[in-house]
């Protein structure tokens, strides 16, 4: 490893650990009435909900959720969340609610999640491994921010190194290379890591959070409503290789109409790996003024553009992903003195 890089890692290093420093417990701001002064509050742990902010006199306090509520972070909301209903069709639970965490429901054996079915694996034939290559719009927004302004030849070969836990082994790298270009490398490389350290403590958070990303994109996306005539323009408008009609066609008589345009936006990334789908969204835009769109559609996209493009998705990049590759990019420090 040369010594520029040696350097980069070391910073790296230094800025993740000044920027995730944090007191304890977690503290917010507010405003006390009674002595009109803005106090330093502990927030409440998870299990439980605001009951009391402190005052000059009191700390906060936080009372236990009820059953079938949950918190499973430090916060200041006066009430917990509902845990989600039972598992559906084909799911087990893996993890049953409780007050710190939210009900788990995994796919059965041989079975993965899309959108809200668990459908079946496909067998890969002799000689072929699976690289999970469907990506959400949640987790291209999250993992876009991993793939450099400027990828050196040897980048991939870094990021398998510092990497925690399973390993992405050569021959699953070799194919990647082979079949993605060099942006869309990384992303598949980060999806199968995430998939292989599924059950990791801190990839189980990464998981989660693309989950209430994925959540948020649904109430933006699924209420549209789009008759088959608005989803062809809108495909139409995409740039790069077109989803054929035939797949659209498919997808309207198989997916509920607040599932249609997620499936059809995943087969047009597919098809353009290359692509980045919200500015291929912005692109499509632009275009649709033409069609005149219904105004609420246009408005929910240019809504779940601004999401995937926010400043919380770069937060939760930067809490997540570089906290975990920083514990690994200490131990490098040390072998490059």
């Amino acid at each position: 490893m040369n010594k520029l890089l040696c350097c980069a890692l070391v910073f790296l290093d230094i800025s993740i650990k000044w920027t995730t420093q944090e007191t304890f417990p977690p503290k917010y701001l507010h405003y006390d009435p009674e002595s009109s002064r803005q106090l330093m509050c502990d927030k409440c742990p998870p299990g439980t909900f605001l009951k009391q902010p402190c005052t000059g006199r009191r700390k906060t306090v936080c009372a236990p959720c009820p059953d079938h509520y949950y918190t499973d972070t430090w916060h200041t909301s006066d009430e917990c969340l509902y845990c989600s209903p039972v598992c559906k069709e084909l799911q087990y639970v893996k993890q049953e609610c409780n007050r710190t965490h939210n009900r788990v429901c995994e796919c059965e054996e041989g079975r993965y999640l899309e959108l809200e079915f668990c459908l079946k694996h496909r067998s890969c034939p002799p000689g072929f491994g699976v690289l999970h290559p469907d990506m959400t719009l949640c987790e291209e927004a999250f993992f876009r921010f991993a793939v450099p302004t400027k990828l050196t030849p040897n980048w991939l070969s870094v990021l398998v190194d510092n990497l925690p836990g399973t390993k992405v082994n050569a021959e699953s790298i070799e194919r990647i290379k082979r079949r993605h270009n060099s942006r869309e490398q990384t992303f598949q490389l980060l999806k199968l890591w995430k998939h292989q350290n599924k059950d990791q403590d801190m990839v189980k958070k990464i998981i989660q959070d693309i989950n209430l990303c994925e959540n948020t994109v649904r109430r933006h996306i699924g209420h549209m409503n789009l008759t088959f005539e608005q989803l062809l323009k809108l495909m139409e408008s995409l740039p790069g290789k077109k989803v054929t009609t035939e797949d659209i066609e498919k997808t309207v008589k198989t997916c509920k109409s607040s599932e249609q345009l997620l499936k059809l936006l995943s087969l047009w990334r597919i098809k353009n790996g290359d692509q980045d789908t919200r500015k291929g969204l912005l692109h499509a835009l632009k275009h649709l003024k033409t069609y005149h769109f219904p105004k609420t559609v246009t408005q929910s996209l240019k809504k779940t553009i601004r999401f995937l493009h926010s400043f919380t998705m770069y937060r939760l990049y930067r809490k997540l992903f570089l906290g975990m590759i920083g514990n690994q990019v200490h131990s490098l420090k040390i072998s490059c003195l």
